[in-house]
């Protein structure tokens, strides 16, 4: 059989109102469906939400003020800022991060309904699941690599997590 035979059979079809045909032989399989008369025929349609990127605020210019005004120095602390830094920095110098191996969801507990695989204080051992990291729908139990005291859990149950995101921290022993 030609295509235009093909054609003018699958025309025909269409103009008998048969909304679906399925015809086999040996050398040819068709299969013609037709929406019904009166009905248009449905589509999907897909809608794609793009997400607002950060957007940097950029500096509005001051407008000039009338010159009875009279306008004052901002005053700047910066000091318990640089001193509150410095004690974070000292804090966590002495704890070893453990960091996301992979992007994904990170998970505390093994279920809904099981306890968390550790909280803050735990002692942890090298080789002991510390949490799960969902990734394309495959669980990913993590280990931890250290020994030590959990001091901090720095990411939310159910939450996505980057590559190299730091994930606990922890007193070693």
């Amino acid at each position: 059989m030609d295509y235009k035979k093909i054609q003018d059979f699958v025309r025909a079809i269409a103009k008998s109102g048969a909304t679906e045909v399925h015809i086999e032989t040996d050398e040819l399989k068709i299969t013609v469906k037709t929406p019904q008369k009166g009905k248009v025929a449905q589509t999907e349609t897909t809608y794609i939400q793009q997400i607002p990127l950060a957007t940097q605020v950029t500096a509005v210019p001051q407008m000039q003020m009338a010159p009875q005004m009279q306008t004052m120095q901002p005053v700047t602390t910066t000091t318990p800022v640089v001193e509150a830094e410095k004690k974070e920095e000292d804090i966590s110098s002495k704890y070893i991060t453990i960091k996301a191996p992979m992007v994904g969801t990170f998970y505390r507990k093994p279920s809904p309904d099981k306890p968390v695989y550790v909280s803050i204080g735990d002692n942890i051992e090298t080789g002991k699941t510390i949490c799960i990291i969902e990734a394309m729908k495959l669980f990913n139990e993590i280990e931890a690599e250290v020994s030590g005291k959990v001091v901090k859990i720095l990411v939310d149950d159910a939450t996505p997590i980057e590559f190299d995101q730091p994930l606990f921290l922890v007193d070693p022993a």
